[in-house]
């Protein structure tokens, strides 16, 4: 049995700490993901009518470092894109991520196509997806303490790149609530000794205006991750104020107490959530918790109408 130092350690405590992330540092995870459903569902392409550009910026148990002092904790970047296309009678959308945890080191691109049919007083989108991800592992970092640890024999960085398929379903009725279920890592592609495990992600949220005070509104909403051999449960409860400011908390299942705060500027929308962790990883003192940041910008692109032109004799 092979003794590795606190660099092994740090590794594998990342992954495997807590049974809820053993597959979610699979898929990188954010506490505002009511306002992210493009990562994760593909029917949600083009659904708010407009050209919307999100960007997101995690830093995941802030403080966690290893025993030579660099940084070993979680580090996310999201920028996504979708847009209503008329002629595709349906909507097209982007997602690029990169997403570090220890010393792997992950670039994903996600392109999207969802078809889009209105069913009573909402709207149905149908999405799938192509997924193009470069997974990189810096074995150069791991520090054994038996030189002939035969999986450290090799120690440079070694990487692999991955093709794999998404679906999701997505119905909303505008103003009302939202309910979306999709899968990903279809294909389960392998490489680097590692699997892609396929995942599901359930979610939903709601808009109740209060009736004495319209002026208020509450929005719960809630996400399912799972794989079928472990599961993460997502519930959070906003409080909006004339649709300009909001507030609330949510509950990561086992993880994280999380605070969320925001407001619009017109056609942009600022979010900033605080993970306090309550999970082992919080408890050992090495995280003061996690920070997240997301920008949105949406925007339309109106063509003006040509007047059609008219012969009559009684102007000529």
């Amino acid at each position: 049995m092979y003794i590795m130092r606190s660099k092994i350690f740090t590794l594998l405590l990342l992954l495997f700490c807590a049974n809820t992330f053993v597959f979610a540092q699979q898929e990188a995870q954010f506490s505002q993901f009511m306002f992210n459903t493009m990562a994760i569902n593909p029917g949600y392409a083009g659904s708010n009518g407009a050209i919307c550009l999100n960007a997101f910026a995690r830093q995941q148990w802030l403080g966690f470092k290893d025993a030579d002092g660099s940084n070993t904790a979680p580090q996310t970047f999201l920028f996504s894109i979708d847009a209503p296309i008329k002629f595709l009678h349906g909507g097209l959308g982007a997602v690029v991520t990169k997403d570090k945890i220890g010393f792997e080191d992950n670039t994903s691109v996600k392109l999207a196509y969802a078809y889009r049919v209105n069913i009573g007083s909402g709207f149905l989108g149908i999405g799938a997806e192509g997924v193009f991800i470069d997974k990189k592992i810096d074995f150069s970092k791991f520090k054994p303490i038996d030189p002939a640890d035969p999986l450290l024999l090799n120690p440079s960085k070694q990487s692999n790149f991955y093709t794999d398929f998404a679906f999701g379903v997505y119905y909303n009725v505008p103003g009302k609530f939202y309910t979306g279920i999709s899968a990903v890592n279809l294909s389960e592609p392998e490489g680097l000794n590692y699997k892609l495990k396929r995942t599901y992600y359930i979610s939903g949220g709601y808009e109740y205006v209060l009736p004495g005070n319209p002026d208020f509104e509450i929005d719960p909403h809630v996400l399912i991750k799972t794989d079928f051999a472990s599961a993460q449960y997502d519930v959070a409860a906003i409080l909006k104020y004339q649709n300009k400011f909001w507030g609330g908390l949510s509950y990561r299942v086992q993880d994280a107490v999380t605070i969320l705060i925001g407001m619009n500027l017109k056609d942009f929308k600022i979010g900033y959530s605080y993970d306090l962790t309550t999970s082992k990883m919080g408890g050992s003192g090495k995280s003061s918790g996690s920070h997240e940041l997301f920008l949105r910008y949406c925007f339309k692109i109106e063509f003006p109408k040509i007047p059609k032109s008219y012969k009559n004799t009684r102007y000529l």
